[in-house]
């Protein structure tokens, strides 16, 4: 297990205030990307390519997605890159491992609860410094393997209308979640031409995808069984810059997570492409060990 433990100082503290509109997306900083494998290059957009986006989403009402986060990372040399994430607990959200290390794990960080307007200090926001995070000890950054990470949070977030945990599958649950409609959620832009990220909390839905489907789309390189693909038909889907938000289904009523936000390929969205996701339900065992969530049976 890779935990690691920060301080929050006066510096992290002040990163509450800080000014979301000067902060880049994870996947656009060049140390994100001059990690990876030559052969994940393909997942690299072009600069004609606008990335961190959910196009042909819809706006979210304020409160639909109450277990949506926001999760600021800085790291060595003023680098920072804002990611998605989901709450777990009180005290724990979820995110992408990328999310929280590019070449070193991020010196300090706050994630952002209950917004709806990201650049507005809305009354029910919540931002909270991280304590801790924890990544998990088989996270190849060169191949986004085992992309999967979590941040304990320095006070414990206050549940209401706006600031919700999400639900996770049941131990039992053996689902390939193939054939669902697969809900994304996250402050990505809403179409190719947009020059910035949307301010609100965009949201869209596709099936989800066999593995199989998934591999003949990409390749077996990228593609593993602890991956979950949704597809990109009608140019619906996430793109870089949501990494760490959830992949949801609606299942007798609440929202599970089955995918952590990974990867895009760098033709964009509206190539059709799938969406490559984390596989929650191969790491159940190890997001309960590293937060305080009780898993169901």
């Amino acid at each position: 297990m890779k935990t690691f433990i920060l301080l929050v100082c006066s510096l992290a503290l002040a990163s509450a205030s800080f000014d979301l509109s000067s902060v880049k997306r994870v996947e656009e900083l060049d140390a994100f990307w001059e990690q990876l494998d030559p052969q994940l290059q393909m997942l690299r957009p072009t600069k004609s390519i606008p990335e961190n986006r959910i196009v042909n989403g819809a706006e979210a009402r304020p409160g639909q997605f109450p277990y949506q986060a926001l999760v600021l990372s800085f790291f060595e040399g003023d680098n920072s890159g804002l990611c998605g994430g989901t709450v777990l607990t009180n005290n724990f959200v979820l995110t992408a491992a990328h999310c929280v290390q590019i070449g070193t794990v991020a010196t300090h960080g706050t994630v952002v609860l209950g917004a709806h307007n990201r650049q507005h200090v809305e009354p029910h926001q919540q931002r909270i410094e991280f304590a801790s995070i924890h990544i998990h000890p088989s996270y190849i950054a060169t191949l986004l393997r085992n992309d999967i990470a979590t941040v304990r949070l320095a006070q414990a977030a206050v549940f209401n209308d706006f600031v919700q945990p999400i639900d996770l599958p049941a131990l039992s649950d053996t689902r390939t979640f193939a054939g669902l409609t697969g809900i994304i959620s996250g402050f990505g832009r809403t179409s190719d031409e947009a020059t910035g990220a949307s301010d609100v909390v965009m949201y869209s839905s596709n099936p989800i995808l066999t593995n199989a489907d998934c591999q003949a789309a990409w390749n077996a390189i990228i593609i593993q069984a602890q991956n979950i693909c949704l597809s990109g038909a009608g140019g619906r889907s996430v793109c870089n810059g949501d990494s760490g938000g959830p992949l949801a289904v609606q299942d007798n009523g609440r929202s599970l997570q089955v995918g952590i936000a990974s990867f895009v390929h760098a033709t964009g969205c509206a190539s059709g492409m799938p969406s490559g996701f984390v596989r929650v339900s191969h790491y159940l065992q190890w997001i309960a060990e590293n937060s305080d969530v009780a898993l169901r049976q």
